[in-house]
């Protein structure tokens, strides 16, 4: 007889789950194998990277198949088979429950390093957050200190990437669409200037200056304005997903050799070294810490934008059989 993959992996696990088309969470009790951060508990004989009370994270990924150009250039993040941490079908035909529970085994490629020196509460959204603004920095060289480096958004990736940005010695723009956020922007957050995109006298004013953007935003918006901004050379990156498609100006494209590009989180070498670089620069994302049974009310709050910049869920202090 041929045991189904839940019998193949009998530990039990509780967490909290939305079982219907209504995404209310509730808890749920399930046999198994999100940005997920904790303690290692427990290692197979075969693991060499990981031990017994290491800080780890597991992030977007929780498999690849391993021998695709992407996965052998360490970009398994851009795998035609990845598998995602919640609501896929693992290698072994399980389906992958995320991380709102009491334990979750995963392969350690997909695993990395926590610093002792950062709280898991303010790196758990490094896993996401972190890694989608720090690749397109490193990857498209917006690196380099003194560039100037445009940010669209002051969100929960916004925030990131502008501490990102700093950290490598860049001046840092931030462009949103209200004025309310400027304040946050340049005294909390320490952004150099703060753009209103609607603003065409602002925008007019900073027209050429900035080497690069990195484009948050996942609402429709204009790119033309976006790309005046960039000097000859300049790439704009969009990291956000519009629910229709935006227009895109080629003229001005043409005239300056501009490029406009689209990334999306890293791969696990890059996300373990932008944990390292995290770590060096003391760069955490500001996060509001629940409860799990708080859970519902913050995805509420999370549609009504009411969030500064992340809820970090404390499933270890409050999930509970």
């Amino acid at each position: 007889m041929v045991e189904s993959p839940e019998q193949q992996h009998p530990k039990k696990a509780f967490g909290w789950a939305a079982r219907d088309s209504s995404g209310v969470l509730s808890p749920f009790k399930f046999s198994r194998r999100h940005e997920i951060v904790g303690v290692v508990t427990e290692v197979g004989i075969k693991v060499e990277k990981f031990k017994v009370g290491d800080h780890v994270g597991v992030g977007y990924m929780a498999g690849s198949c391993q021998s695709c150009d992407s996965c052998s250039t360490n970009a398994e993040n851009y795998c035609p088979k990845m598998i995602v941490t919640f609501g896929d079908i693992y290698h072994d035909g399980t389906p992958t429950y995320g991380g709102y529970s009491d334990i979750m085994v995963a392969n350690e490629q997909f695993v990395v390093r926590i610093p002792g020196s950062l709280p898991l509460d303010g790196a758990a959204p490094l896993l996401c957050a972190g890694v989608t603004t720090y690749s397109p920095l490193r990857y498209f060289g917006l690196d380099k200190p003194g560039m100037h480096v445009g940010v669209v958004g002051v969100g929960g990736l916004g925030h990131v990437a502008l501490k990102f940005a700093k950290a490598m010695g860049l001046k840092v723009t931030m462009i949103s669409t209200s004025p309310k956020k400027k304040e946050e922007a340049i005294e909390n957050l320490g952004a150099d200037s703060f753009l209103i995109s609607h603003d065409d006298g602002q925008m007019k004013g900073a027209v050429g200056t900035m080497d690069g953007i990195i484009d948050t935003v996942s609402a429709v918006h204009p790119l033309l304005p976006l790309v005046g901004l960039l000097k000859s050379n300049g790439k704009l990156v969009l990291l956000g997903v519009p629910d229709k498609p935006l227009q895109l100006p080629v003229f001005p494209l043409l005239m300056g050799r501009k490029i406009i590009a689209g990334s999306s989180v890293g791969g696990m070498k890059e996300t373990q070294e932008m944990f390292d670089f995290a770590a060096k620069h003391n760069i955490t994302a500001n996060v509001e810490v629940i409860s799990v049974d708080y859970a519902n009310t913050a995805m509420e709050r999370l549609v009504k934008g009411d969030i500064r910049y992340r809820f970090v869920i404390d499933i270890g202090n409050t999930l509970h059989v």
